[in-house]
């Protein structure tokens, strides 16, 4: 933990911090809360770029080079200038879109621009899903965010690494297309293996968490809450059906909106909406992330409308990316007295900018 009351990176996040804080209990702040991110136009630290370490494939995501990472989360944070509720972070411990996996036996793979999982279960009687504090991608996780924090405290915070959790974690685990037939063949043993991995994400999360939250216990995932945040998901629901979704794996969301004060729902394609009645049901949920997917309208499109009404109806949150800020002016005109119960990042060329937007959406 460490103080965040103020930042190098965002003299006013005490401001912003507190806006979000009134805006997850309720409170009408009359707009959107907006994360805007410009290009830094002057330096307030020069980092000196490291290069890429040979063999490394992904830099994002690599685990093979603790300085390396450190250096890039480092020079993330610092080369961008934030307005709105954007929260100055990085990502140091991140090591793949389901980090948790590999804390649990998977090997990575780098891939340009990724990790590949290559699945370790493949004898369902003799695999025991356990913590291990001796394993290779937990320590460097581990040692990632220690590092990296002897040079953010005071300038930006840590965002958590995409740990995931349930049939997604499973997947990763057992091979998705395995575990699809696991789910007809063996459903005794997947929930027997998704109440473990529910437990076993605890057992990281509140270790990461105790190390990254600050100081009024606020943390960041996607986006700022103040307290224990989680971002949920299955991107895996597309291949099912909505009774299996229930069965499956809405007791893990249940446990887990339970076990956080704060959650969002990356829901990711339109094969995923059928699940979205489920999803609005969970009380506890707090927010809901849209992302189309590719080769259909981007988040902004008024073909998503209805949905996102549908969800505010609910009495959650919506969490969309623009790309470009053209489109708050319809989103504004369309959802009028409803826009604050959107989160909406956008990327944008200048400072000035980035203030239009802010008092377009305050009149």
């Amino acid at each position: 933990m460490y103080s965040m009351s103020t930042l190098l990176y965002r003299p006013d996040w005490e401001e912003a911090r507190d806006r979000l804080t009134r805006w997850w209990h309720g409170e009408d702040l009359g707009r959107a809360m907006l994360q805007i991110a410009t290009p830094r136009e002057v330096v307030v630290e020069p980092i000196e770029q490291m290069p890429v370490p040979p063999g490394v494939i992904c830099p994002n995501y690599t685990a093979r080079d603790i300085d390396f990472r450190v250096n890039l989360a480092r020079r993330q944070a610092a080369d961008i200038c934030y307005f709105g509720e954007a929260v100055p972070r990085a990502l140091p411990g991140d090591l793949g879109p389901n980090t948790l996996a590999l804390f649990l036996g998977c090997d990575g793979v780098e891939m340009p621009g990724t990790v590949w999982f290559r699945p370790c279960i493949t004898d369902t009687d003799s695999f025991a899903l356990r913590y291990d504090p001796d394993n290779f991608y937990w320590q460097v996780c581990k040692r990632l965010h220690e590092e990296s924090l002897k040079f953010s405290s005071g300038k930006w915070l840590h965002q958590f690494p995409d740990l995931i959790e349930g049939l997604d974690t499973l997947a990763a685990l057992r091979g998705s297309q395995q575990l699809l037939v696991d789910l007809l063949d063996r459903p005794e043993w997947v929930h027997t293996c998704l109440q473990q991995i529910t437990q076993l994400y605890f057992r990281y999360y509140d270790v990461l968490y105790d190390l990254i939250r600050d100081e009024i216990g606020g943390s960041v995932f996607w986006c700022w809450a103040p307290g224990r945040l989680g971002k949920l998901q299955c991107d895996i629901s597309c291949s099912i059906s909505p009774a299996m979704f229930r069965d499956f794996m809405m007791p893990v969301l249940q446990e887990m909106t339970e076990r956080t004060s704060y959650s969002l729902y990356h829901l990711d394609g339109p094969a995923a909406t059928v699940h979205l009645e489920a999803l609005l049901s969970l009380p506890r949920l707090g927010m809901v992330q849209w992302i189309p997917g590719a080769g259909v309208e981007p988040a902004w499109h008024s073909r998503y409308w209805p949905m996102y009404h549908d969800i505010i109806e609910a009495g959650k949150r919506v969490m969309i990316f623009l790309d470009d800020v053209k489109q708050l002016s319809e989103l504004k005109r369309e959802f009028a007295e409803k826009s604050q119960s959107f989160i909406i990042s956008v990327y944008v060329h200048t400072p000035a900018e980035a203030q239009r937007c802010i008092k377009m959406m305050e009149l």
